[in-house]
């Protein structure tokens, strides 16, 4: 599948993968500076989202898939990987599977255990379900329908950015909802680790996620030994939206 990219810079190559019901716009603004550091910098939207393809195939089998395809493609090597949330699931899986095309990576707010459903994620689906386009023409009606199932302004907001304007009345979800909603499951599976990955390794979560906890650094360390484990106090799952100078500078400092 070929995945729509935005790229930023010249050098190293760096590719950023979004989490679900993410999008590349969310990660612009980071990959334009960290471009400026020496790096080729390439956002993917990863499948069923943002401009990319769609597909009732929906797990981490075909999204590592997408990005070995994408990799390949392009030629890359020695890639710097970032990756958050089901971006940093895929980041993993990729990397402990091909671990030549990797020279390091950073996962943001993610483990590698199996997660419980969230209620949380059906709950974003259903609200998005819920907007009739047929009867909406302004994006304050759209967001009025999402505020009574998704209450957290910061989460609305979030969504909105797959809100796409076809033309001046009309609007679309620029996002597969049923490809990913049928799928859903498959999005909290483990990781299985059958042989460790040796280079640097950065994981980064926020202070008051519980994405990332602490009975997870066994199983951490022994998929991804040479790693360091920061956390960024008084920030959520979106740790790089929430605090982006910490998480910049945190970043950069890595990747030196």
């Amino acid at each position: 599948m070929q995945l729509y990219y935005r790229e930023f810079g010249e050098g190293k190559p760096l590719i950023i993968l979004h989490g679900l019901f993410g999008i590349s716009d969310n990660w612009v603004t980071y990959g334009k500076r960290i471009a400026q550091e020496g790096y080729k910098v390439y956002i993917l939207d990863q499948r069923n989202h943002g401009q990319s393809p769609q597909s009732h195939v929906f797990n981490y089998l075909a999204l590592v898939d997408d990005l070995f395809e994408f990799i390949d493609e392009h030629d890359l090597k020695d890639v710097t990987l970032i990756g958050h949330s089901m971006g940093g699931k895929v980041a993993m899986h990729f990397t402990l599977e091909n671990p030549q095309y990797i020279s390091r990576l950073i996962v943001v707010d993610i483990s590698l255990r199996a997660y419980a459903a969230r209620p949380h994620h059906k709950n974003i689906i259903k609200a998005m379900q819920e907007v009739n386009f047929a009867k909406i023409s302004s994006r304050k009606e759209v967001e009025d329908i999402l505020s009574h199932t998704i209450k957290e302004q910061r989460i609305r907001m979030f969504v909105m950015k797959n809100l796409h304007r076809i033309n001046r009345n009309k609007f679309e979800w620029r996002l597969y909802i049923e490809g990913i909603g049928d799928n859903l499951d498959q999005m909290f599976d483990a990781i299985e680790i059958n042989e460790a990955y040796h280079k640097p390794t950065l994981f980064i979560r926020g202070g008051l996620s519980n994405y990332i906890l602490e009975s997870d650094r066994t199983y951490i360390n022994q998929a991804f030994p040479n790693h360091q484990l920061y956390t960024i106090p008084e920030t959520t799952h979106w740790v790089q939206a929430e605090a982006p100078e910490v998480f910049f500078q945190l970043t950069k400092e890595f990747l030196r």
